[in-house]
C-alpha cells in the first residue's frame, strides 16, 4: 500500500489496544451493564457461535448510549501510542462496546475479515459506523481493504465520514487509486476533508489532475468549485490552470480567495 500503515497488525499492540478498550468501557458504564458484556464474551470464547454472536452484537444498543466517550488528554496520548492517528475521542459508547465485542474474541487469519463483512451486510446505519470507526484496532488489516474500500460506495453520509474522517485506516491501507477516489467523493458530496488524516502526506499529481477535471465540468455547468479543492492541488498546479486561478483570485468569495491563494503559495 501507499501509505504507512499506522493502523493494528502486532500481538503486543493488539493487547495493549485490549487493555485501554476494556478500562474505558468498565469506567464509564454502569457496573451491570458491564457484567452483562463480559457474560457474553465469556460465552462466545466458551461456544463460538455466530448466530450467539449476532445476538450478542445487536443487543449491544440496549445497554450502552450514544454519548461520546469522555477521554482524558493521558487516554489520548495511550491511543497515540498504540496507533498513530486513533481518534478514539470520536467514538460513542455504544461505538467502544460494539467495537471491544469484536476484538475480544480470537480469530484466525482472515476469519475477521469474513464475520467484518458478514456484520456489514446485516448492520443498521449505526451499527454500520460503529464498525468503520473501529479499523484501526482490528487484526487482519490488510484482508479488510478490499471491504473498507468497498463502503466508500455507500450513499449515506454519516457511514461514509465514519471511514474517512478521523480515521488512520484509509492512509495506511489504500493504494493511491483508492485513495485518489475517495478524495473525489468527498469533495463531490461536498463532504469536509480537513477530518481526513494525513490528507496532506497523500497529495499526489494524479489526484490534481482528477480534480483540476472536476473543477472545470463545475465551472461549465455554472456551478461552485468546493473550496475544500484547493488544499489539495497547491504542490501540481500546472501552468495552463494559472490563469483560472488567477481570475478566482479576484473572486467576491472571500474564503475563495484565500484557499486558491494558499494551492498557489505552495506551487
Amino acid at each position: 500500500m501507499d501509505g504507512k500503515k499506522s493502523t493494528m497488525n502486532d500481538e503486543s499492540k493488539q493487547q495493549q489496544v485490549l487493555v485501554l478498550l476494556r478500562n474505558w468501557l468498565c469506567r464509564q458504564s454502569d457496573r451491570n451493564h458491564t457484567l452483562w458484556f463480559e457474560q457474553q464474551v465469556s460465552l462466545l470464547r466458551t461456544k463460538p457461535n455466530a448466530q450467539a454472536f449476532n445476538t450478542g452484537f445487536s443487543l449491544i444498543s440496549r445497554r450502552f448510549g450514544k454519548e461520546i466517550l469522555n477521554l482524558s488528554a493521558q487516554d489520548l496520548l495511550s491511543a497515540e501510542a498504540c496507533i498513530a492517528g486513533w481518534q478514539p475521542n470520536t467514538w460513542s459508547l455504544v461505538d467502544l462496546a460494539r467495537i471491544l465485542l469484536l476484538v475480544e474474541l480470537p480469530y484466525q487469519a482472515l476469519e475477521f475479515a469474513a464475520r467484518f463483512s458478514v456484520l456489514l451486510q446485516t448492520a443498521d446505519v449505526s451499527e454500520a459506523i460503529s464498525l468503520y470507526r473501529g479499523l484501526p484496532v482490528y487484526p487482519e488489516p490488510e484482508a479488510l481493504e478490499p471491504i473498507v474500500g468497498e463502503g466508500l460506495r455507500t450513499n449515506i453520509r454519516p457511514v461514509f465520514e465514519a471511514i474517512i474522517h478521523n480515521n488512520p485506516y484509509p492512509f495506511g491501507y489504500f493504494e493511491t487509486q483508492r485513495w485518489n477516489n475517495m478524495i473525489l467523493k468527498a469533495l463531490f458530496i461536498e463532504c469536509p476533508i480537513a477530518p481526513v488524516y494525513s490528507l496532506d502526506q497523500r497529495l499526489n499529481q494524479d489526484l490534481a489532475n482528477t480534480l483540476f477535471d472536476f473543477a472545470h465540468e463545475r465551472w461549465a455547468a455554472g456551478r461552485q468549485v468546493p473550496i475544500d479543492l484547493w488544499r489539495c492541488v497547491g504542490p501540481f498546479i500546472p501552468n495552463s490552470e494559472l490563469p483560472h486561478l488567477r481570475r478566482l483570485l479576484l473572486s467576491e468569495n472571500l474564503q475563495e480567495r484565500q484557499a486558491v491563494a494558499l494551492a498557489l503559495s505552495c506551487s
